[in-house]
């Protein structure tokens, strides 16, 4: 085995948190689903829209405008069915701190509004939850430019400015671990209407499978790895 008896335990004792079933989440959860954990909590307010098609492991044309988590829970339960998989089908904020009533050995953070993002990182630092971080992937072709490292190591990332910015006005640490990529986003075409003039407004950020799917995929490698490692992940103290 590659993993061992005593690491294939505590897979499956291990509770893991994964807000945003898109496309980082979703591969993510789809990764971790495989690999023996015992029980996942999915959180996404949104439903399956065609706009996901070209990236998201839960999109097809059967589950357009089905709830992602409940689409996500089945997926993983049609081939991992001892692996307990909480829906939640709720937009993350704020006044969402209810969840860490319940055990969870780690979080995987793959949220797109920013304010959600911080506070979700921020209640895992509370309730000492260890928590890994996606930043931007859109606009980006190129996965073997994925990193992991501390927020304040990012660059080529607004999302990531953006975040260490709120970080430190809120006056706590940036050595937060997130997932990144080193590569420039790309500049997309501009808008113009009938009379070939150029507008101001632009679209809105795209992505492709590539990026995202690796994030997911390496989100679920940093929370295996530390899961299968004894006394890698802190014990939360009831």
């Amino acid at each position: 085995m590659l993993v061992g008896p005593a690491a294939i335990g505590r897979l499956k004792q291990a509770c893991v948190l994964i807000v945003g079933i898109g496309g980082v989440g979703g591969y993510a959860a789809e990764a971790l689903g495989r690999s023996g954990i015992g029980k996942l909590i999915l959180v996404d307010a949104d439903t399956v829209a065609p706009s996901n098609l070209n990236r998201q492991i839960i999109a097809t044309l059967e589950t357009l405008n089905q709830s992602k988590t409940e689409v996500m829970a089945a997926r993983i339960r049609s081939f991992a069915p001892e692996c307990e998989v909480q829906a939640v089908n709720a937009f993350f904020n704020e006044q969402s701190e209810s969840l860490f009533d319940q055990k969870i050995d780690y979080v995987i953070d793959a949220i797109d509004t920013l304010s959600s993002k911080l506070a979700l990182i921020e209640m895992a630092q509370r309730h000492s939850v260890p928590c890994i971080s996606s930043l931007g992937m859109a606009n980006r072709f190129d996965p073997t430019q994925l990193t992991v490292t501390s927020l304040d190591k990012t660059c080529n990332d607004p999302l990531a400015r953006a975040l260490r910015q709120m970080v430190r006005k809120r006056g706590f640490t940036a050595k937060i671990p997130v997932v990144w990529s080193r590569e420039l986003p790309r500049t997309q075409n501009q808008l113009v209407n009938a009379e070939g003039q150029t507008l101001k407004q632009k679209y809105p950020p795209a992505s492709t499978i590539f990026v995202p799917a690796a994030a997911g995929l390496t989100c679920a490698s940093v929370v295996f790895q530390a899961l299968i490692e004894e006394n890698k992940v802190p014990e939360k103290k009831d």
